[in-house]
């Protein structure tokens, strides 16, 4: 038997002594550890090749140091929990170059080296026909680094990991090594990964690298498929397309040869447009010669009457002088006359202006009279009144009375105004006081609703169940307190780690009763009727939540505590002592990294069970075995559900700041209300008490006013008596005015008299001279008339002579123009002045006519314009699609044959994989049936693909049925329970087992979910397998055995355990056990 127990350390906290040997249950093995193996040699009986031979550990987990010597065959390790099993796994996985991952534990491996050690050692013995392989991996703590070495060299991990490699151990294979934590993991696996993973551990080297080899195959077929079925696709569009443009490129050469006669055209009517005009040129000049011939002849016979006409022409000159100059003399005696008429009607204006200033003078006086007579009646009025007002008594005392009334109202008004302004400013700040405790409160219950969405989010049942609860609480008598993680208000954000560490998640998420049957109809709704999975608690009896701690917090302070965990956060009554009584929270002390420094002092002399560090949480117990304290922590994890935080007592002060503020302002809106009827009221008073001022007042200064006004209209009176007009001086003035104004007037007539009279005589001589004028304009006449037929006839000949030169002028520019742009066209030199002999016969299969030339130009453009949209691109066009179609064609036709390569490759390839493959599939189906045929059950294995050419898709499928009316359904991590699953798991691992392609396989306690009837009939299976001569080795941890389980000689069984008496490893004396163990048996035993 090897037993691994734990050495005593120095602090006596911890037992931690270790020694084995190995003991089969038919016989005692005679054979010590040097006669099973030589270190170094090759030889080993049993072994396969990559067996584990030795292990050794050194400050490793709960180790001190630890060799452990494992058989060949099975291997089964025995313990309590706790005890350092697993920490063989885990030693075996580290030792192997695996990753910490694997195991599912620490991320860094400094996290495997015994607390309190800087480092610790693995040292692993692997069996090798030329020679045994030790690995040793020496661990850091400080930096997580490792130190390697192979047989005693110093080398790297790389180094280490492909010797691994070579000996066919996969430590990351859960079909080879499967530790504790990743139990679980392997019915969770995918049928791929099953499939793969199997591949690994059991099947040839080479089939798996044939499975990737058709992956990539098939992926790079599939890529091949793609590109074919483009360039195919693309050479068909251009094919199409360039059957386009071929159509397009026939039009465009149409096209041409119309455009080309087009230019022909162009190019000879300038020609026959030049020679047109020319021609027209030459009969344009033998009509002006003519036309010169008989201008001259009709000059000659017109001349003596022009001869005439111009004797007439001179006598008709001088009269005309003269009329102009008498014509001149009138208009002068005209503009004389009209000046003198302007003279007089002004004088005439003068004498209506002064007779109308007279005429206002006496109007003016008239109105003045008329005002003194009025204003001495209203005098005489005003006097009345004044005497009948003089006989009044006097107001004067009831004034004085109203405006002492007056001022007390006013000051009244003035007090009334300041009380207001006061409560208005005190209101005023009231409201802001409200406003700013209302947005306090608001924020905090946005805390709450915070909390509220992590609860909703992670627990959408007990959130659902949260929302019925608040609708339903008038259902409930006694008090019902929401989810503890609402309801728990940690003081500050920093200690909520301890409470959720402390506290167990399902309580956080729980609802808290005060009443028996309040919880029942709660669960009866929510988790009967409405499926929700909720948890709830009651509270106890007798309230715990004041519970005094079993010893002060002053007698812990200098071990660095500051607080108990009670302290730490608020909770409602019922809330704190469910609390107390279950999770002793006013018990639990709190400490620092003072606490931390001096933990080993802090247990051994504090006697507490449960404390809290800085960042730590411990658990102390006394074994069962030596009474000695033995000690765990943890890490604490950051919070997730009371971090958010609400200050209770400041809620409470808040909403109490609330109320007051309410009521103040009630009280003032109720003063401010009274303050405004009495103002309303004095207001009125006023108004009344002015009104009556006013009147009296006014009957007061009534008399004062009336003698001003009698006054004023006195003075008024003596101005207008004072401002008095003389009208017969005015009426003098007047007629000496008017009589010096005639005198002018009789002047001017005299000098308009005269003006008058030389008029008429110009006009009379003006008269005389027009006479003679029509004498002779008659003559002038009749010698016109005698030549007007020959002048219209010599004026029509110049016209034609003119208009004949500008023509020719005209059509030479013409000829010109049109040679040199026929010249331009034709692309000849301006020195020839003939049409070439290339151009003439071309010239002469065209028609001669404009008329002609323009009408087959039109029909030439009108055919040339119906081939629209086409240019000289689309030949170019035509030529590059022609070309690349071949060049498609031969990239087509190559991808095609390395399309039919790769096909056959993976047929090969195929060949190679799959045939093999169906074969240790059916040879693992086989096994797999035969196994669960012996426990009653039935189960298959095969392989599994949902296209035969997919081969990323082809996995194992384990299906299994454990009664009999029930059909197979495929092994999944939700339809069969742990223990069918543990049971699948374990039977597929042993029918992996013989065949024999790893060296070993590790299963870690992989029977806890089995119960008694199948782990015994596993166990059988498992014994029967491993326990072959052809198999590899096998390890199998457990914390229990069953009774009575039938055992074999090949197996090896390792007791772990601890204990205050256990001896070294290198003191044990496994023969010496045997004879005390049979000494103390009974005879009858024996």
């Amino acid at each position: 038997m090897a037993a691994l127990g734990k050495r005593k350390r120095s602090s006596d906290r911890f037992v931690n002594s270790s020694s084995q040997t190995r003991i089969s249950r038919a016989e005692t093995s005679s054979n010590t550890q040097d006669e099973l193996r030589a270190p170094g040699d090759g030889g080993g009986r049993g072994f396969v090749e990559g067996s584990i031979v030795r292990i050794t550990m050194q400050n490793f987990l709960s180790y001190n140091y630890s060799e452990v010597v494992p058989g060949p065959n099975l291997n089964m390790i025995v313990g309590p929990n706790g005890t350092g099993k697993s920490s063989i796994v885990c030693a075996i996985c580290l030792g192997l170059a695996g990753k910490t991952a694997v195991l599912g534990r620490g991320d860094k491996v400094g996290l495997y080296v015994k607390r309190g050690c800087t480092k610790g050692f693995v040292e692993i013995e692997l069996y090798r026909t030329q020679g045994n392989l030790v690995i040793n991996r020496e661990i850091h703590v400080e930096n997580n680094q490792s130190v390697w070495m192979v047989n005693g060299r110093h080398t790297s991990q790389k180094a280490v990991e492909e010797e691994v490699r070579a000996l066919r151990i996969q430590v990351g294979n859960l079909c080879q090594f499967l530790p504790q934590e990743k139990v679980g993991e392997f019915a969770k696996m995918s049928k791929i990964e099953l499939l793969e993973a199997t591949e690994k551990s059991v099947g040839p080297p080479e089939m798996y690298k044939f499975h990737c080899e058709l992956k990539t195959f098939r992926t790079k077929e599939r890529e091949l498929e793609n590109v074919c079925k483009e360039k195919a696709s693309f050479l068909e569009r251009a094919k199409q397309r360039n059957e386009r443009n071929r159509q397009d490129v026939e039009r465009f050469y149409e096209k041409k040869r119309h455009m080309d006669m087009i230019k022909m055209l162009e190019n000879k009517r300038p020609w026959v447009e030049y020679e047109t005009v020319r021609c027209e040129l030459e009969a344009v000049k033998a009509e002006r010669e003519e036309t010169k011939k008989k201008l001259k002849t009709l000059k000659e016979t017109q001349a003596p009457i022009l001869r005439k006409i111009q004797a007439v022409d001179g006598q008709l000159q001088p009269i005309e002088s003269q009329m102009k100059e008498k014509a001149a003399a009138i208009k002068q005696a005209t503009l004389e006359c009209k000046r003198k008429q302007d003279e007089l009607d002004s004088r005439n204006r003068e004498i209506e202006d002064v007779q109308q200033a007279l005429r206002l003078a006496q109007t003016e006086e008239a109105e003045r009279q008329k005002r003194i007579s009025n204003t001495r009646r209203m005098i005489d009025d005003l006097q009345a009144e004044l005497d009948s007002v003089a006989t009044q008594e006097d107001v004067q005392p009831q004034i004085n009375a109203v405006s002492v009334e007056l001022r007390q109202l006013q000051d009244e008004r003035t007090r009334g105004q300041g009380e207001l302004s006061d409560l208005f400013r005190e209101k005023d700040r009231l409201t802001g006081e409200r406003t700013r405790v209302v947005e306090k409160l608001r924020s905090l219950e946005d805390v709450m609703k915070r909390k509220e969405e992590v609860l909703r989010r992670k627990f959408p049942d007990t959130y659902n169940a949260l929302l019925w609860l608040r609708q339903n609480r008038q259902r409930f008598t006694g008090n019902v307190h929401e989810p503890m993680m609402l309801v728990i208000n940690v003081r500050d954000a920093r200690h909520a780690k301890y409470i959720e560490s402390h506290v167990a998640l399902n309580d956080l998420r729980a609802f808290v009763f005060q009443r028996q049957q309040d919880m029942e109809t709660f669960m009866t709704e929510v988790r009967d009727h409405q499926k929700l999975r909720v948890n709830a608690v009651i509270a106890p009896h007798e309230s715990c939540a004041g519970r005094a701690p079993s010893r002060p917090l002053q007698t812990l302070r200098h071990f660095g505590f500051f607080s108990y965990l009670r302290e730490l956060f608020d909770a409602p009554e019922e809330v704190m002592s469910y609390l107390c009584h279950q999770y002793r929270v006013h018990d639990v002390p709190v400490g620092t990294q003072e606490t931390k420094a001096m933990i080993e002092t802090v247990i051994r002399e504090s006697q507490l069970k449960i404390l809290f560090t800085a960042e730590e949480k411990y658990t102390v117990r006394k074994s069962s075995y030596s009474q000695k304290t033995i000690s765990s922590n943890t890490a604490l994890r950051p919070p997730h559900y009371l971090s958010l935080m609400v200050d209770a007592e400041e809620k409470h002060q808040l909403q109490e700041r609330q109320r007051s503020a309410e009521q103040r302002l009630q009280s003032v809106d109720r003063q401010l209300k009274a303050l405004q009827e009495r103002h309303a009221q004095l207001d009125r008073r006023d108004n009344e008490l002015r009104a009556q001022k006013k009147e009296l007042s006014e009957r007061k200064g009534k008399k004062r006013q009336l003698e001003q006004k009698i006054s004023t209209k006195q003075d008024s009176l003596r101005q207008m008596e004072g401002c008095g007009m003389d009208l017969q001086r005015k009426e003098q003035e007047t007629g000496a005015r008017i009589r010096a104004v005639n005198s002018q007037k009789v002047a001017i007539m005299t000098d308009f008299t005269q003006h008058i009279k030389l008029r008429a005589r110009l006009q009379l001589e003006v008269v005389y001279l027009a006479l003679d004028t029509v004498q002779l304009s008659a003559e002038k006449n009749k010698l016109e008339s005698e030549s007007r037929d020959g002048g219209a006839r010599l004026r029509q000949l110049e016209q034609e002579n003119t208009a004949l030169c500008e023509r020719k002028s005209r059509l030479q520019e013409t000829c010109r123009q049109l040679l040199r742009r026929a010249k331009e066209i034709c692309n000849l030199d301006p020195g020839e002045s003939s049409v070439p002999q290339r151009l003439q016969e071309a010239f002469g299969q065209l028609p001669d006519t404009l008329d002609e030339i323009d009408a087959l130009l039109h029909e030439e453009r009108s055919r040339a314009e119906c081939f629209t949209g086409l240019s000289a691109t689309v030949v170019e066009e035509y030529t590059r699609g022609t070309q690349e179609i071949e060049q498609l064609t031969g990239e087509l036709e190559e991808k095609r044959s390395s399309l039919e390569t790769y096909r056959q490759h993976i047929s090969q390839a195929k060949e190679n994989w799959l045939n093999p493959l169906k074969q240790l599939v059916e040879q693992i189906n086989e096994k797999f049936s035969d196994f669960f045929r012996s426990m009653q059950c039935a189960g298959e294995v095969d392989l599994h693909s949902e296209s035969e050419e997919e081969y990323d898709k082809y996995g194992i499928r384990i299906r299994v049925k454990f009664r009999s009316s029930t059909q197979l359904h495929e092994l999944t991590p939700h339809h069969q329970s742990g223990g069918e699953r543990s049971v699948s798991t374990m039977l597929y691992l042993m029918a992996l087992q013989e065949l024999n392609l790893c060296p070993f396989r590790v299963v870690d306690e992989i029977n806890q979910g089995m119960d008694p009837v199948n782990e015994r009939r596993v166990f059988d299976i498992v014994v029967r397998t491993a326990c072959k001569g052809t198999t590899s080795q096998y390890f199998f941890i457990t914390p229990k055995v069953l009774q009575n389980l039938r055992y074999a000689d090949e197996m090896t069984i390792l007791c772990v355990h601890n204990g205050l008496q256990m001896l070294p490893p290198n003191k044990w004396n496994e023969k010496a056990f045997i004879r005390r163990a049979q000494r103390r048996a009974p005879p009858a035993d024996r």
